[in-house]
């Protein structure tokens, strides 16, 4: 079981064409207009794509944001695979103005302790008044039907504002917006190494192989969010070392008052 965020899971590739046509739209809502916005918490796993999601969901007036929820691995006190530091999600959600909700999972973490500790936070956002939980995934059938199952019979319907749309349109939507991210982890068995620690931009995206997926739906990389309409202001965060761990290379990114921390 991966922590990358919130009820994630190692999922082969499908196409999002086969789960358009049986399943409801991206964006339907289980509730009238009437009935006012959808108080909705948001998956937030650090990177680019929940960033451009939850800002997408700032801009509906059917959506009621009420807070971040990030699983961490317990052991470093960081988001795993992204390898974000705890400090920096803090200050990407006082940047969102929106609570965090940590769920911290111990490595390794087994099926059962997942499900124990999600089902934890579900009631707790149940408790709370969430009506909905929404993700940043793209188009892996695998993981939205995983995702789907998880909440089913919680009483949570789960959102997916981005599901569905082209790659490669999106990536360069994204720099085009106005968002910047760092590429804090490389699967260099996908990916050339070199590419950990730079900036998400447009040379980037130009430097990738041709059958890479610009937003690395496939895991070819993982981002952490710096700046962009999503936050109040840019991050003041700088780069810090460069470590590998196994297959994986990581870059650290840390707040500039915390230089020469862990």
């Amino acid at each position: 079981m991966t922590e990358e965020e919130p009820f994630a899971d190692d999922a082969d590739d499908a196409a999002a064409s086969a789960a358009a046509g049986t399943r409801p739209a991206a964006g339907a809502l289980p509730f009238g207009p009437a009935e006012g916005p959808l108080r909705t918490l948001f998956a937030w796993s650090s990177g680019k794509d929940s960033a451009y999601a939850l800002w997408t969901l700032q801009q509906r007036p059917d959506i009621e944001l009420v807070g971040l929820l990030t699983t961490t691995n317990e052991s470093v006190d960081r988001v795993a695979m992204h390898g974000v530091r705890r400090s920096v999600l803090e200050a990407q959600a006082r940047a969102c103005g929106l609570p965090l909700h940590v769920v911290p999972l111990p490595d390794p973490c087994t099926e059962e302790q997942y499900r124990e500790r999600m089902a934890t936070a579900v009631e707790r956002a149940l408790a709370d008044g969430v009506q909905a939980m929404a993700f940043g995934d793209l188009y892996l059938a695998d993981v939205r039907a995983y995702r789907e199952a998880q909440m089913a019979g919680t009483g949570i319907t789960p959102l997916f504002p981005l599901w569905g749309r082209p790659t490669r349109e999106l990536a360069r939507q994204m720099v085009a917006d106005g968002f910047e991210a760092i590429v804090t982890c490389v699967d260099t068995e996908q990916l050339d190494r070199g590419f950990v620690g730079r900036t998400f931009d447009a040379p980037l995206l130009d430097d990738l192989p041709a059958d890479i997926d610009p937003c690395a739906e496939n895991g070819e990389f993982h981002t952490v969010a710096v700046a962009g309409p999503v936050f109040s202001a840019p991050l003041g965060v700088e780069l810090g070392e460069i470590v590998e761990r196994g297959r994986f290379v990581f870059a650290d990114v840390l707040p500039r008052d915390e230089r020469g921390g862990r």
